[in-house]
């Protein structure tokens, strides 16, 4: 039997600094480059956006980034992998939102459930409020849950999720109504009703994405994923999507991937990507919460020691903010709220790479302002840092 072809942990590193744009000498000039060369950034956190964009950047400025995701319709933000929100190329979107949202009838028929047992709503009723709101939207033109739910009282009447656990909460009926017209790409979020960081979004009429067939999107969106993030494992390919093993299996034989042997066990790059990845220069990089660096495999041994995941993550499998030296996590950053970016690193990197690393304090200092970022999802170490 003809052995694979072996790619080193070195080597993973090696490209992932170059393909995810984390050297001084790869970085972009747009947000739009960083967007194509991530895939998807994560947009669970509107600060994520901005702060993955921004480290990624030459000159990055807030303006920039806010005019390609709201004036430009150059990014897209849209619920897709794992049911998550992620900014997209707006050119991918079609096939993104194909490959990953496997039926906006049963988010629709979940969310009338929802409402149902909740509220006593029935098809009828659940009909005339979903046209009642988008009615309303076409006439403001762009407007927040809160100006929908005074247009439409029904948007208003309260549901409980989750009744009886811990994380019990209490929600509009506004939340899973808007959540299925956006799923169906009948409405997206445009700009938000505060500053970049704000989560309070406004919404406004969209046209639904451009049909494409499942199976074609699946490979669309794998050979994309392949070509950002390989060499992956299977177990990689199915968490960051969201398939199941089957489809995951199907999709990734579909690419011609080829095997390659890894720490991990089997892995697989593009055919036309098995040339050894050069070695990159040192490189620094301040990635925000969620970032789709951080975030981006199923097995991470490879880049982050196994015994700094209790500080790094919540225990809900977030990761917060880290500090990237030539490809390994090695310590986490936060702001204080005076402003001031406080950091810890979990190993000693050496001279060089602190060096480095209060240049790259002083860029995001610079990039930030006077705006304060506090993660969505708290972890141990960024509390610890924040305080």
């Amino acid at each position: 039997m003809t052995a694979l072809p072996r790619i080193t942990a070195a080597e993973r590193r090696a490209r992932l600094v170059r393909r995810h744009l984390l050297t001084p000498s790869s970085r972009a000039t747009t947000p739009q480059e960083v967007a194509g060369a991530m895939v998807a950034l994560h947009a669970t956190d509107p600060a994520t956006v901005f702060l993955a964009a921004a480290a990624r950047m030459q000159a990055p400025t807030v303006g920039a980034i806010d005019r390609a995701l709201y004036d430009t319709a150059e990014l897209a933000r849209i619920r897709c992998m794992r049911r998550t929100m992620f900014v997209v190329p707006a050119a991918l979107a079609p096939a993104v939102h194909a490959a990953t949202v496997k039926d906006t009838h049963r988010h629709r028929a979940d969310a009338l459930a929802t409402l149902a047992k909740a509220l006593g709503w029935d098809e009828r009723r659940y009909t005339a409020v979903e046209q009642a709101t988008l009615d309303a939207l076409t006439t403001r033109g762009q407007a927040t849950a809160a100006e929908l739910a005074t247009d439409v009282p029904d948007l208003r009447e309260q549901i409980v999720t989750f009744p009886g656990k811990p994380y019990q909460s209490r929600q509009r009926a506004s939340t899973p109504v808007l959540g299925v017209l956006a799923a169906q790409g009948r409405i997206r979020r445009a700009r938000p009703a505060g500053s970049w960081t704000s989560a309070q979004f406004r919404w406004a009429p969209a046209q639904p994405l451009p049909e494409v067939p499942a199976a074609t999107a699946m490979t669309t969106l794998a050979r994309h994923y392949l070509a950002a993030f390989g060499p992956v494992t299977v177990e990689d390919l199915k968490w960051w999507t969201g398939w199941n093993l089957t489809t995951t299996r199907k999709t990734l034989a579909a690419t011609g991937a080829q095997a390659v042997e890894l720490d991990e066990g089997t892995g697989y790059l593009l055919p036309d990507d098995l040339e050894p990845a050069p070695a990159p220069e040192p490189a620094v990089a301040l990635l925000p919460s969620l970032d789709p660096t951080a975030m981006g495999w199923r097995h991470r041994d490879w880049y982050l020691d196994p015994d700094h995941t209790g500080a790094l993550f919540d225990r809900n499998g977030n990761i917060g903010p880290t500090i990237w030296w030539n490809g390994h996590i090695i310590g986490a950053w936060a702001q204080h709220p005076n402003g001031h970016l406080n950091h810890h690193l979990l190993t000693d990197p050496g001279r060089e790479a602190r060096t480095a690393i209060t240049a790259e304090l002083g860029r995001l200092t610079t990039f930030l302002g006077r705006t304060r970022v506090t993660p969505c999802y708290r972890t141990p170490l960024e509390r610890q840092l924040a305080g």
